[in-house]
C-alpha cells in the first residue's frame, strides 16, 4: 500500500450544513484537516457539540483533526433597520447616529459608539463589504455624523460597517471576546485566530490570557486592516501563525491591492517558518452549486503556488448546499498543483548565526537538503514542543514529513501546518531502537516501501529530548 496526501491543508467552516458526526466525518474523509468554529454566530451549546463531535471522532478513528476557534473582534455594525431596509440614494445627506437605535429613512444607526470620535471630514464609510458608501461631511466628535452618499443601495439590518481612512479606536478584543476565548480554552482548543489585528500588541494580550491560563493554545493573527499591513514584521514576529483575511481586507484597502499583499504575506510568513491561510471565497459559488467557477480554482492553486500552508472555506462548509463537493474540488485542486508544480519544493533561506536556536536550525535546513538530494520518501522529526515541525516544514521538503511526539495536543495543533502528518511515541529508548521503532510504524501504515531512503532528526541523547542535534540517513 503506497500512501500520499496534500501537503496544503484545508480549513473548514462549521454551521448548520456540516456540523453533524456523519457530515464532519465525511468532510475529513475528503480533506478536511481543521474545523473553523466562527464565533460570529451560534450559541456555546452548539460550538460545544461540535467541539465534542470533532474529539470523539478524532479517539473513534485515530485522527488528530484540529479546532480553530475564529473570534468576532470588534466588528462594527449597522444596527436593526425598520421594516428591514431602507433605500439610500447618491448624493443624498443623511446622519449616522452611535447609539445603537432603529435605522430610519436619512437616519442610519451603528451599535459602535466611538464612530463619530474615529471619523473625520472626507473619511470614507462603507458599508455592507462596500456595496455602499457614504463620505464624511462633519462630525460632532460624540453622537452624530454627517454624511453624503455617494453609492446608493439597500441598508440591510446588522451589516458591517468599514472604515478604510480613519484610526478605529475600538480594542481589538471586546467583552465578548474575552468571554468567547476563555470558552474556548476551557476546550482547550488549538488554536484562536483574532480579527482586525492592527499591532503586536494586540498579540501580547490575548497571548497574556492565554498563558494566565496555563494553555498551550497558539495564536492567529488575521490581517485584515491597513494598520496590520504596516506592523506586518513585528505582528508576524510575535503571532503562531497569520491569516490573509481577503474580505474585509479588499473592503479596507482596496480589492485590486489584495493579490499582491496575499503574495507578500504569504513569502513573509514561509520565511519566518510561521503558519500562513488563505481565507474568503475561495468557493464562494459552491455554496449553490455543485462544481466551482474556473476563477475559484485558479484561486486556489495560486494560494498553493504563493505557499500557502492553509487554504480555509467559509459559506462554502457552514450553510452551503454542497460542502462534499466543495472539499472533493478543492482537495483535487490542491493535489493536481503539487503533483504538477515544481517551484512549491525545496526553498531554501539563509540562517541566522545570532538565533539561539541556530545550530539545529542549521540541522534542520541541512536535512531537508539531504532529503532532496537523495530523493528520500520521508524526512522524520521527534519533538516535545512542535518546533521541529514549523521548522521542517519552513524548507517544503517534497519528502513526506513525519512527526513523533508524546503529545496529543501537538498532533492536532500540527494539523494546520504544511505537509505534517503527527504520530503518538512515548518510549524515546536508544537512538537506534528508536529509529527502527519508527520506521517499523510507517512501514506498517504504508508510508514507507522496503528501499525507500528516509531522514530521521532528533536529539541525541534520545531520553533526553532536547533541541535536535542528529541527522540519520536510512534505507527502509
Amino acid at each position: 500500500m503506497d500512501i500520499s496526501f496534500n501537503k496544503t491543508k484545508i480549513l473548514a467552516t462549521v454551521g448548520p450544513a456540516s456540523d453533524t458526526p456523519d457530515r464532519l466525518l465525511a468532510l475529513i474523509r475528503e480533506g478536511v484537516n481543521a474545523f473553523r468554529l466562527n464565533f460570529s454566530h451560534g450559541a456555546y451549546s452548539e460550538h460545544q457539540k461540535v467541539i465534542n463531535h470533532v474529539r470523539n471522532l478524532n479517539k473513534e478513528h485515530g485522527l488528530n483533526t484540529c479546532l480553530v476557534q475564529d473570534l468576532q473582534g470588534p466588528k462594527i455594525r449597522l444596527g436593526d433597520v425598520k421594516n428591514g431596509a431602507i433605500e439610500i440614494k447618491e448624493g443624498q445627506r443623511i446622519k449616522l447616529v452611535c447609539d445603537g437605535s432603529l435605522t430610519v429613512e436619512g437616519r442610519l444607526s451603528t451599535i459602535y459608539e466611538n464612530l463619530a470620535r474615529d471619523v473625520k471630514p472626507g473619511d470614507a464609510i462603507l458599508l455592507d463589504d462596500g456595496k455602499l458608501e457614504i463620505r464624511v461631511i462633519s462630525t460632532d466628535h460624540d453622537m452624530e455624523v454627517e454624511a453624503e452618499v455617494i453609492y446608493g443601495g439597500t441598508v440591510k439590518p446588522r451589516k458591517g460597517i468599514n472604515l478604510p481612512d480613519s484610526k478605529v479606536s475600538a480594542p481589538s478584543m471586546t467583552k465578548k471576546d474575552i468571554e468567547d476565548l476563555h470558552f474556548g480554552l476551557d476546550n482547550d482548543v488549538e488554536w484562536v485566530a483574532l480579527s482586525f489585528v492592527r499591532r503586536a500588541d494586540d498579540i501580547h494580550e490575548i497571548k497574556r490570557i492565554i498563558a494566565e491560563r496555563g494553555k498551550g493554545t497558539r495564536v492567529i493573527a488575521k490581517i485584515e486592516k491597513p494598520e496590520a499591513i504596516e506592523n506586518i514584521d513585528e505582528i508576524i514576529e510575535v503571532t503562531d501563525a497569520i491569516m490573509v483575511a481577503r474580505g474585509d481586507l479588499g473592503v479596507e484597502v482596496g480589492m485590486e491591492k489584495v493579490p499582491m499583499i496575499q503574495k507578500m504575506l504569504v513569502e513573509k510568513c514561509n520565511r519566518a517558518g510561521k503558519p500562513v491561510i488563505v481565507a474568503t471565497q475561495m468557493m464562494e459559488s459552491m455554496i449553490t452549486n455543485p462544481r466551482p467557477t474556473r476563477a475559484e480554482t485558479n484561486d486556489v492553486a495560486n494560494a498553493v503556488i504563493d505557499g500557502a500552508d492553509t487554504v480555509m472555506l467559509s459559506a462554502e462548509t457552514a450553510v452551503g448546499a454542497y460542502p462534499i463537493e466543495t472539499i472533493r474540488s478543492m482537495s483535487l485542486t490542491i493535489r493536481t498543483v503539487e503533483a504538477n508544480a515544481n517551484n512549491i519544493f525545496n526553498k531554501s533561506y539563509p540562517q541566522n548565526p545570532h538565533a539561539r536556536t541556530f545550530y539545529s536550525d542549521s540541522l534542520v535546513a541541512n536535512a531537508c537538503s539531504l532529503a532532496r538530494d537523495t530523493h528520500a520518501r520521508a524526512v522524520i522529526g521527534m519533538t516535545k514542543s512542535g518546533y521541529t515541525a514549523f521548522q521542517l516544514a519552513k524548507y517544503r521538503p517534497k519528502a513526506d514529513i513525519f512527526i513523533f511526539t508524546e503529545n496529543h495536543t501537538l498532533l492536532n495543533t500540527l494539523n494546520l501546518v504544511w505537509g505534517v502528518r503527527g504520530f503518538y511515541y512515548d518510549k524515546f529508548e536508544s537512538t537506534d531502537a528508536t529509529i527502527n521503532d519508527i520506521k517499523q510504524t510507517l512501514l506498517d501504515e504504508g508510508y514507507l516501501r522496503k528501499g525507500d531512503v528516509f531522514i530521521n532528526t532528533a536529539s541525541m541523547p534520545i531520553n533526553e529530548q532536547k533541541r535536535t542535534n542528529m541527522i540519520k540517513l536510512s534505507i527502509a
